[in-house]
This record gives C-alpha cells, structure tokens and sequence, in this order.
C-alpha cells in the first residue's frame, strides 16, 4: 500500500468537497464539480477500498462492533484540519468506551488516520498510517 499515495487522493477528496461545498445548485459549475468528486470518490474506493475496509473492520471491532462498516468515503471530513472536526462529520458509530454518546469515526489526512470524535471535547486516534 503505497501511503502517501493514499494521503494524497484523501486530500484531493476533501478538497473538492470544500469546492462543491463553496457552489450554490443553481452554480453552472455544481453539476460539473459534483461529477468529478464522485469520480474521485470511486477512484479512492477502487485503489484504497480493499484496504481501508480491513482497516475500518479491525477498528470498528476494537471500538463500535455493534456498527457496521461502511465504504471508506462514508468516513471523510468536510475539512483537511482535523482540529476543525464538528459532529456532523463521519460516520456515526456506537462506541463501547462512550455509551449514550454521539461518537464519529473520521478517516482524515496527514498523516492518515481514523479520528474517534466524541461531543466537542474528545477526539480520539483510534488508527494511523505512522508507525
């Protein structure tokens, strides 16, 4: 699994979905971007779903199995700063350590890694690329 490789198409990801984010439906432009960040999206399945699925399986395991696993770009950001994480984003998961929660699993960028955010206050690196 070439890591950076994987890092730079997340990056790419979140940034075309800050672009989409930016446009109102009546933009000439939303149809064209909205297209391209589906492409990006399965692109990222194709080449790092496989492997992030294991990834996300052995995490869900550890820390919310009684929630399932979903496609890898269900757990991308709206932003590249983890620090900006908001309870809206990801995938929302029961986990074990924070009954009666809201909790969230984020797959974010640089270096790679699953984010466990909880409320406002806890966020939790469940997974990542550094060793």
């Amino acid at each position: 699994m070439n890591i950076q490789e994987l890092n730079t198409a997340l990056v790419t990801i979140i940034q075309k979905k800050q672009e989409l984010s930016k446009l109102s439906y009546n933009d000439n432009r939303y149809d064209d971007v909205e297209e391209e960040l589906h492409d990006l999206e399965d692109e990222f399945n194709d080449n790092f779903g496989e492997y992030l699925e294991e990834v996300l399986g052995d995490v869900h395991m550890k820390v919310c199995p009684d929630t399932d696993v979903l496609l890898p770009t269900a757990y991308l950001p709206e932003t590249l700063n983890a620090e900006e994480l908001n309870g809206k984003q990801g995938v929302w998961v029961e986990a074990d350590a924070y009954p009666n929660k809201e909790a969230r699993l984020v797959l974010v960028p640089s270096p790679t890694r699953l984010i466990l955010s909880v409320g406002k206050n806890v966020r939790e690196e469940v997974w990542s690329t550094e060793v």
